[in-house]
């Protein structure tokens, strides 16, 4: 038999309420599955409704078995792995499917609540935006309500009532969560680990460098890292981010080619013009290296890393996720190798850097390499010939631009006779083959230039278009030199952006309203919204055990420890529990009161306390009755009251003036 008689549990209204639960967390899904995983969802979820609307009947057993064989077997093909987020969130999408078919009892829809709660945690695997979390929020909102549906199945909550149960439900319980997320004890690093492949599609920079790859960046608008700077801001033209520093090529690659724990030669900086002390927070980018302005003075403290001997900083392990730091750095600097201390051995290191940044592969960049020579042998002085080199590209016809041709062959020669038409890694790299052919040491630094500065909290955020290379020369005498061919092409690439010195190629860069009223108010708009991620991110998402004690040090508790924190959580969880003891346990009155029935109740405390008291069976007529013949001369008082409220209580479109009314006729009984 290949149908299956329909199940009886649970009934129409909580199957539709599961049903929209399940799909509403699954809509932010379906562009990271297989599509047909979405249509298998869907098409379950349909099956089911039309059963119990008596339009089409569920398959049974044997066929469901089957069919979950189908679905396991295909996400093992498709993933090559059952293993990991995305076959794990694929296969738990599917099956919540099947299971909502196969759903016979309490338990089966309870399971898939509960699945459901799960599912609503994987989408935060991939985004832990704000309007994510939003979302989510009223997804769980949802699947609380389900939860209600089974637990009255009587049905006599309206979908209305459910909702705004599920909705108190979830914020009585909001002052505890805030409390765990604000005194739980934090641990350097994640609470637990992901999945390999949740840190794929992270962008940034690479240590190997291959023309085209920076501009590939230019097209993202992500956000590489965010700066707050405690003192001075430096200008745009000084804001060069130091990334990985490229040493070797092969023709056609640049890599940094040495290991990172190589002995660093000592290093003589002389740090000129002012300190910028900033605190930057590092967007994941499963790279080791933190980023940093120029030439920081060391490593963050914080953070498990050192100081190469090309000024780069390097951690111990890639950067998975938001990572938060100190720094201090100069953007103006003289460094050298050699100290008042170096021995021989410091002069063989200095030697073999050297050495390293004067090599180039065989047989490759020939006309390149023809120029620097002819340079090399007219100007004895090597900055003349670096700036000879800059005039060239000044003077040539070349053109920074982001649509760069195709360079198959000598990618070199190419860009530098033939296409002339490059981004900065093209300026760089073609930079670099000039100086080493004419004997001046080079290397290639990567990293960002420039940001923008958000007036709304003062914050500099740097995105992924802001990617860029430059060179370092080596000048005796001075040491390493930074040098911007770019800036000899574009100097609005310097000096006001990558924005302005790509317009010409991508307009849409630029706000088509940036000259209306409309443009700047969409900028504050936009710049309101960062701000507020910004608050996000350093609170939410980055709140970490750093933050964590910055609290303690508001608070003026100077440096609180886990023993302190958890005493906290303790003290602070009882007297939310004890409050809502209290909430539960205080006297209770019934709920929409009459009005008419509190003054009339009112009269009988009164005229208890003059002696008469209302038996428990006796109406208001007796009771009026009782008191004029006890009393007489209350009786045309206690009548008139006791017709006034029998009008207010029971008639069915009372005067509006009765209450007041009747309220003045009791007070004639003090």
């Amino acid at each position: 038999m290949l149908l299956a008689h329909i199940p009886h549990y649970p009934n129409r209204d909580t199957t539709i309420w599961l049903l929209i639960s399940l799909i509403l967390v699954s809509i932010p899904h379906i562009t990271r599955l297989p599509f047909w995983v979405p249509l298998v969802l869907v098409s379950l979820l349909a099956l089911r409704y039309f059963a119990i609307t008596k339009w089409a009947k569920l398959p049974s057993a044997t066929v469901q078995f089957f069919l979950a064989l189908l679905v396991v077997a295909g996400i093992f093909i498709h993933y090559k792995t059952l293993m990991g987020r995305d076959p794990g969130v694929a296969l738990l999408v599917a099956l919540c499917g099947l299971k909502f078919i196969e759903m016979k009892n309490r338990r089966d829809a309870l399971l898939l609540c509960f699945l459901g709660y799960f599912l609503i945690i994987t989408n935060f695997l991939y985004s832990q935006s704000i309007p994510t979390a939003l979302y989510m929020g009223l997804v769980m909102i949802i699947t609380t309500g389900t939860l209600i549906s089974l637990a009255h199945s009587t049905q006599e909550l309206s979908h209305k009532k459910r909702f705004k149960l599920a909705s108190i439900l979830l914020l009585q319980g909001l002052p505890i969560m805030l409390l765990l997320f604000v005194l739980f004890p934090r641990i350097s690093g994640p609470l637990w680990g992901l999945p390999k492949d949740a840190h794929t599609g992270q962008t940034g920079l690479s240590d190997r460098l291959e023309l085209g790859t920076i501009s590939e960046l230019s097209l993202s608008d992500e956000i590489a890292f965010r700066v707050e700077f405690k003192d001075n801001i430096p200008l745009p033209a000084d804001r060069y981010w130091r990334g990985p520093v490229l040493w070797n090529t092969d023709g056609k690659n640049w890599h940094s080619g040495f290991q990172r724990n190589i002995e660093n030669p000592p290093l003589k900086v002389d740090y000129l013009g002012n300190p910028y002390h900033y605190t930057l927070t590092l967007e994941p980018n499963g790279k080791p290296w933190l980023l940093a302005l120029d030439i920081p003075t060391q490593a963050p403290d914080t953070i498990r890393s050192r100081l190469q001997h090309d000024l780069q900083i390097l951690a111990q392990r890639p950067i998975q996720y938001r990572t938060r730091y100190e720094l201090t750095s100069y953007s103006y600097y003289r460094i050298d190798h050699l100290t008042d201390n170096s021995d021989a051995d410091d002069l063989k290191r200095l030697d073999f850097y050297l050495r390293t940044a004067l090599q180039l592969p065989d047989n490759w960049h020939p006309k390149t390499r023809a120029l620097g020579e002819q340079w090399r042998a007219r100007y004895e002085n090597p900055m003349d010939i670096v700036n000879q080199a800059l005039i060239y590209f000044n003077q040539e016809p070349f053109y920074y631009t982001f649509l760069s041709p195709l360079m198959l062959t000598d990618p070199i020669d190419q860009f530098m006779f033939e296409m002339r038409r490059g981004f900065c890694e093209h300026y760089a790299a073609a930079f670099t083959v000039l100086m080493r052919s004419a004997g001046i040491p080079t290397r290639i630094v990567t990293g960002y230039l420039g940001g923008r500065i958000n007036p709304v909290n003062g914050m500099l955020i740097v995105r992924q278009r802001d990617a860029h290379a430059w060179n370092e020369v080596w000048l005796e005498g001075q040491g390493w030199v930074r040098v911007d061919p770019t800036g000899a092409v574009s100097p609005e690439r310097i000096e006001q952006g990558i924005d302005t010195a790509l317009s010409s190629d991508f307009p849409e860069l630029l706000n088509p309203f940036q000259d209306m009223l409309l443009g700047e108010w969409l900028q504050q708009l936009q710049d309101r919204w960062d701000a507020v991620n910004s608050l996000w991110n350093q609170w939410v998402l980055g709140y970490d055990a750093q933050r964590q004690k910055s609290i303690g040090h508001w608070l003026n508790l100077g440096d609180i420890d886990w023993q302190e924190l958890t005493v906290g959580l303790v003290l602070g969880v009882s007297v939310i529990l004890l409050g809502l003891l209290w909430w539960l346990l205080r006297p209770q009155y019934p709920p929409n009161i009459d009005p008419a029935h509190v003054l009339y109740l009112r009269l009988c405390r009164r005229l208890a306390r003059l002696g008469i008291e209302r038996a428990p069976c006796e109406g208001p007529l007796h009771f009026a009755q009782r008191v004029s013949r006890t009393y007489p001369e209350w009786a045309s008082k206690i009548q008139y009251a006791t017709e006034l409220y029998i009008k207010a209580r029971y008639q069915a479109h009372p005067s509006p003036d009765i209450l007041p009314k009747l309220r003045a006729a009791i007070r004639q009984f003090i």
